[in-house]
């Protein structure tokens, strides 16, 4: 079982990334695919006059401000043209792939911030009517019927809340949480960059391998959404999951070379058959 999250910012190699699915299923590897969209939110927001806005917790993790309408616009893009777009590509390719959300069936249930603590020109003001969440749970039987029956999932990054709202949460992080309830060998988070960078924006300062009991060490150098990366690497390592790798979706072959060539970032777990060249 392999678990792969298409992050959702500009430039990656769609194309290729579907042809390498479609090259691990034909070798009888089932894959789960975790999507993002924050590129396309971003787009639609800004043509339908709802610009996007971001927050910063006190710990320097941006998430994306979700007001109602903002929701509302997530859920079309996301669920919608690139969930749809994504399955269209894989059955293009003889991948029987079934689109969904996080939504559907309680698939991803999660909790409600119902406080946003933010951080804005130095200082902490409290938001109340955010509609972002935490994941808590993954439906695995679910899941579990559709690979039975030779369908490949592929999820968009919304959840179901406690009262039944839906919830905009993290794709990395529904993703460490899929690859930890279904037991995958690995989990592969594919971005516009090669994987965590010493220096970024520096692409020759890629950070090979790192120790998962070291993981906290490299926190320093993730910069943006690579913070909620490493956050979903770890949980992904502490749920058992061998090893993660963040890799480069922009090029041929990303999620192969990923896998194969252990091409980007390799978090190993202490499953691990050991990790060599983390000496960084």
């Amino acid at each position: 079982m392999i678990v792969v999250k298409i992050g959702g910012g500009a430039g990656l190699n769609l194309d290729a990334i579907c042809a390498d699915i479609a090259s691990l299923i034909a070798w009888e590897e089932p894959v789960v695919v975790v999507h993002g969209g924050s590129h396309e939110t971003n787009i639609i927001s800004e043509k339908l006059g709802h610009p996007p806005r971001f927050i910063t917790s006190p710990s320097g993790v941006q998430s994306r401000y979700t007001d109602r309408e903002t929701l509302e616009i997530f859920a079309m893009v996301v669920a919608g043209r690139v969930n749809k777009m994504l399955v269209e590509r894989l059955q293009r390719r003889r991948v029987n792939a079934v689109g969904l959300s996080g939504l559907d069936g309680r698939l991803v249930e999660g909790k409600r911030k119902e406080v946003v603590i933010a951080v804005e020109n130095g200082k902490k003001r409290v938001i109340r009517d955010d509609y972002g969440g935490m994941v808590e749970q993954v439906n695995r039987t679910l899941l579990q019927i559709l690979l039975d029956q030779g369908f490949t999932p592929v999820i968009a990054p919304l959840a179901i809340g406690e009262r039944g709202e839906a919830l905009n949460v993290d794709g990395d992080r529904v993703a460490a949480l899929v690859a930890t309830t279904l037991g995958a060998r690995a989990l592969v988070i594919l971005s516009n960059v090669p994987g965590l960078l010493r220096h970024f924006p520096d692409e020759s300062t890629l950070i090979p391998c790192i120790p998962a009991d070291q993981l906290e060490q490299y926190q320093e150098y993730a910069q943006g959404r690579m913070k909620k990366k490493l956050l979903g690497a770890g949980e992904a390592i502490r749920g058992g999951v061998r090893r993660v790798i963040l890799a480069d979706g922009r090029g041929e072959l990303p999620l192969l070379r990923a896998l194969v060539e252990e091409n980007g970032t390799v978090i190993w777990g202490t499953n691990g058959h050991g990790a060599p060249g983390c000496a960084n």
